[in-house]
């Protein structure tokens, strides 16, 4: 994540995992679900928080996941179910149940289905936010899969050339296990920013880049600008046309397509509310076992991934760094020193601590 997004040093308060796991797990019992999708709820959290992931992570998703419940937007006790079923797809109608809390699941089945026939994908409609989606693909790669999730919902991008937006950020991830080398984890939204970084911004007080953004006309806004009101007109990656942006629509239509479209559900551009059809989800594994050997592809995975981490550096850079390797390193600090919450986010827990009841945030 880009330093401007980050907590500054000044506003920094360090705090346990193991607290902030608990925590959450109890603000999720406290909006009626159960200890175990509590459980889960927190185990993503509390991960995303740990490899810097903090545009999803409990900063700005909590209190967005306890407005969605109390709204009931968002059902605490989903009847979750198959919808349609072969030996390696399925498509799960999530009956408005949190992605953070079934997307493990969802993997699992796809998991479970490339063990038998290779591959395994399943997708998910009817759903809420799915948190990173870097997570879910990761748990494949834990497992010798090469994992694959994305999400579609919402219509805050602008299609190349267009004044209305169409698309959301459309995130889409892809993990693959090494051996001694982190593993590699691509994890990013198909737009210029993912949306929540405008809260980031707005709480340290940072501007936003050239070519994020475009005005009410479409333009895109290319000299720094303060973060708007509300949320849209996000441009695709790459910003203008000159610089890739149709690369990015052509993205972001393809995870419409493999997350809303496969999973029988109509784009968000057709929904006349933003959350009409939910959001809808993609998760693939793919068995490395099943196309070559494990312990080749994991070598193989080594000598590619260090070969990246020591390539001559550009001057005025440090190291060439790979998808995963900076999410690893802050994990292991973060693990051993706390994860920095900004003072008004604490602020923000202690008023839970009274109102909910749930247990104190215990510092590092």
């Amino acid at each position: 994540m880009l330093e401007r997004f980050k907590v500054p040093k000044k506003d920094e308060v360090r705090v346990s995992h193991e607290s902030l796991h608990e925590v959450i797990k109890a603000v999720f019992v406290k909006m009626g679900t159960s200890e175990s999708d509590a459980t889960e709820a927190a185990d993503v959290l509390t991960m995303t928080d740990l490899r810097g992931v903090e545009t999803h992570g409990v900063s700005n998703m909590l209190r967005a996941y306890i407005n969605q419940y109390t709204s009931g937007q968002v059902n605490p006790r989903p009847e979750w179910k198959i919808e349609r079923e072969t030996p390696g797809t399925a498509v799960i109608n999530a009956d408005r149940g949190l992605g953070v809390v079934l997307g493990r699941r969802a993997m699992d089945i796809a998991i479970e289905k490339a063990k038998k026939v290779g591959f395994g994908v399943v997708t998910m409609n009817n759903g809420g936010h799915l948190g990173a989606v870097g997570h879910f693909s990761m748990h494949a790669a834990k497992q010798d899969m090469v994992g694959m999730c994305a999400t579609a919902a919402g219509t805050g991008v602008l299609p190349t050339f267009a004044a209305e937006p169409r698309f959301g950020t459309n995130p889409i991830s892809i993990a693959a296990p090494a051996n001694d080398e982190a593993a590699f984890l691509f994890d990013a939204a198909t737009s210029q920013i993912a949306g929540n970084k405008f809260t980031l911004a707005r709480r340290v007080g940072s501007d936003l880049l050239p070519g994020w953004i475009a005005d009410a006309a479409g333009n895109p806004i290319m000299e720094e600008t303060p973060v708007p009101e509300g949320y849209g007109d996000l441009l695709p990656l790459g910003g203008t046309r000159e610089n890739g942006s149709h690369k990015g629509y052509g993205l972001l239509m393809m995870v419409d397509i493999l997350g809303g479209m496969l999973s029988g559900s109509v784009p968000g551009m057709f929904d006349s509310e933003y959350f009409e059809s939910g959001y809808k989800h993609y998760f693939a594994a793919y068995n490395i076992d099943a196309f070559t050997d494990v312990g080749g592809f994991k070598n193989n995975m080594d000598q590619m991934l260090r070969t990246l981490r020591e390539t001559r550096p550009a001057p005025g850079h440090d190291r060439v760094l790979y998808p995963g390797l900076p999410e690893h390193e802050e994990e292991q600090d973060r693990r051993a020193n706390g994860v920095p919450l900004h003072t008004e986010v604490i602020e923000w827990f202690k008023g839970l601590e009274n109102e909910m009841g749930v247990p104190a945030l215990i510092r590092k």
